[in-house]
């Protein structure tokens, strides 16, 4: 019975920040004079309306639970990991190099460009984490001011020496993969590809992983309460490297899924402007970084957002107002951890 008040009570700050979300978006539609009652109907229509649409919200979701997964195990860890982005970007650059240069059979190659993304992602959010353990620099700071240097870096490559010149010289991209190394469609003429099934076992294995394994364990004690962590023999800078390296592995994933089940090439600009990245860290914030719950919030986010799309193709209400549920949703989650921080500091002074 307790059991099923904690999960009641967990469940109802996020509903009420989506209740009122959707309140805040009537608001604005009745401020630009559309009827509520339509648009959200074509929302609805936009994410869930047929079986292609609702592959399509799958299909944008995948990245951002990947990304969401990710974050969630660095939140656990008491690790606060800001650049899922740059993470991505490398992970998508690394699999689309391994895949176009890499000799050899097709499975091997695309096994080889998922793992490269992996490692990439992994060994760009471990270096923040190094950063911290070795000179404390603050890892908010440095994995954000990193996600400029991935991005930076990867348009430089794409833009120089790996562009293709064969075909529209303009856009700064790669060649493109090879069709055999594609990740697999789920169904015939739709967009959601294999991808989204590893986002799905991923949330699987990591809400496993945090509850039944030893280190999952030390994660949450280190999250929870890092000085009984420490006292009860656990190595704080060796977690960080670890938890850093997994959650950018996660992203690179993401960015891997970007390049060869949707775009089948590296495309500057084409993974930030969407913003998996910040989407993904609120999923885990609204899911209160549970990796099931992360999952669903990923999903719910995605249909925002394709819904949004439907809105703007069948109606006059603009594609903004999806924003604005967004924006609330954030500003909810923002005042929850004002209100944890502001909890905790006055225990602290008592």
């Amino acid at each position: 019975m307790d059991k099923l008040k904690g999960i009641l009570k967990a469940l109802l700050q996020p509903l009420l920040a989506i209740v009122v979300g959707l309140g805040a978006g009537a608001i604005a539609i009745a401020i630009v004079g559309g009827s509520v009652t339509e648009t959200y109907a074509e929302m609805w229509k936009g994410a869930f309306g047929s079986f292609y649409f609702f592959t399509n919200t799958l299909s944008r979701a995948t990245p951002i639970m990947l990304i969401g997964l990710g974050v969630a195990l660095a939140f656990r860890a008491g690790f606060f990991n800001m650049g899922s982005e740059g993470q991505m970007v490398l992970g998508a650059l690394s699999a689309a190099v391994t895949a176009i240069y890499l000799p050899g059979p097709a499975w091997f190659k695309l096994v080889a460009a998922l793992l490269a993304s992996v490692i990439a992602g992994g060994l760009w959010s471990a270096f923040a984490g190094w950063l911290d353990a070795r000179f404390r620099m603050n890892l908010l700071i440095t994995t954000l001011l990193l996600n400029y240097i991935a991005s930076l870096f990867a348009g430089y490559v794409v833009s120089y020496p790996l562009m293709d010149r064969s075909g529209s010289a303009a856009m700064a991209q790669t060649v493109m993969v090879d069709k055999s190394v594609w990740l697999p469609k789920l169904f015939q003429g739709m967009s959601l590809h294999a991808g989204f099934l590893f986002a799905l076992l991923g949330a699987i294995a990591l809400a496993w992983f945090m509850r039944y394994m030893v280190k999952g364990y030390e994660i949450r004690m280190m999250g929870g309460n890092p000085l009984f962590a420490s006292y009860g023999g656990v190595n704080r800078g060796r977690l960080m490297l670890y938890s850093m390296f997994v959650s950018g592995g996660f992203a690179g994933l993401a960015g891997a899924g970007e390049v060869l089940g949707t775009q089948y090439r590296y495309l500057d600009g084409a993974l930030t402007s969407p913003g998996y990245a910040w989407s993904g860290i609120m999923a885990t914030l609204l899911a209160g970084s549970n990796p099931l719950g992360t999952a669903l919030a990923a999903i719910l986010l995605a249909a925002l957002q394709t819904g949004g799309m439907g809105v703007e193709r069948n109606t006059d209400v603009p594609l903004e107002v999806s924003s604005i549920i967004q924006a609330v949703l954030i500003l909810f989650i923002s005042a929850k951890f004002t209100y944890s921080f502001f909890k905790k500091k006055k225990k602290a002074g008592a």
